[in-house]
């Protein structure tokens, strides 16, 4: 005698698996509204900024630098050492560090009584950070005179 449950057609006891897979898309439905309208706000502001925005003719006078009713000296946009750029990158590589490393230690009580060993986990990234900063070191991009 056969089992009112078929499996194999796609049945699971009466209940189809499309409604189950239907539950599991209405539960993103808030993140696609989301993602739709972090897409369309953006697109439609600079759509209405480019129809209902002013044309303007181009003017030498009018697109010089301003500088408290001087003339400007020297050039508009002057060119920054890429000291100054290395510096901005390894202030982002490591502040993003401390956005990973404090939710961790956050929830560290809580793994340790799931039984969930994250330790090792943490110790490669942080030997993974501290390596890069020693070779940042060795290399001289933290010294500024140079």
């Amino acid at each position: 005698m056969k089992s009112p449950c078929v499996i194999d057609q796609g049945l699971f006891c009466g209940v189809t698996v499309m409604a189950a897979e239907s539950q599991s898309l209405q539960t993103y439905l808030p993140v696609l509204v989301q993602v739709v309208l972090g897409l369309s706000i953006p697109a439609i502001v600079l759509i209405a900024s480019h129809v209902f925005g002013q044309r303007a003719k181009g003017n030498y006078i009018k697109d010089k630098a301003y500088e408290c009713g001087l003339p400007a000296e020297g050039k508009v946009h002057p060119r920054f050492a890429v000291k100054f750029y290395v510096t901005a990158m390894l202030f982002i590589l490591f502040d993003i560090e401390v956005v990973f490393l404090v939710p961790w230690a956050l929830v560290y009580r809580e793994f340790l009584a799931a039984g969930i060993a994250i330790t090792a986990a943490t110790a490669v990234f942080l030997a993974t950070l501290i390596i890069g900063l020693a070779y940042e070191v060795k290399r001289g991009a933290l010294e500024w005179d140079r």
